[in-house]
């Protein structure tokens, strides 16, 4: 199974292409989208949409995994602008058919480090870890969509179960 597990965000969105066989999860590929920091919204929301239509047609994943959005009572207005970006990855990956499984922080944090609270440099330290990678994944959107790729591997492994 290939999932492309997406951290999504306005300015740098993470990416990670996973092939598991249920038992043995490997990294095809990962990265960053970056959008311009003087784009207007429409204008960002456009590039992050032909940017998940290449990384879908490149991998041609069978599940879409995003992290679900997360809001502090501080800062409404960036879970505000982020849900735009979420919406044109679901968007995307809806009109390629493609199933989308979404996950909290909390949860994927949880499932692979046992704390639902766990720090940036934790989770990228778990997946140099987990994945065997020679080096701490850079910058941590990179680790957190491996993360929630690697959630939905454990995630579907164990419904096949």
């Amino acid at each position: 199974m290939r999932i492309l597990g997406i951290d999504p965000g306005l300015q740098v969105c993470g990416y990670a292409c996973l092939d598991s066989d249920g038992d043995t999860e490997t990294i095809v590929e990962a990265g960053v989208l970056r959008t311009s920091s003087d784009s207007p919204l429409a204008g960002k929301l456009d590039q992050i949409g032909e940017d998940i239509e290449t990384l879908l047609e490149r991998f041609r994943p069978d599940v879409v995994a995003v992290e679900e959005l997360y809001s502090h009572y501080a800062h409404p207005r960036t879970a505000i602008l982020m849900g735009h970006a979420r919406g044109v990855i679901l968007q995307k990956s809806a009109a390629a058919h493609l199933e989308v499984k979404s996950y909290a922080a909390t949860r994927i944090k949880k499932s692979l480090t046992g704390n639902g609270r766990a720090s940036k440099e934790q989770m990228q330290r778990t997946m140099q870890t987990i994945l065997a990678l020679p080096e701490v994944p850079k910058p941590a959107d990179v680790a957190d969509a491996m993360a929630v790729a690697l959630c939905c591997a454990n995630a579907l492994s164990r419904a096949v179960v």
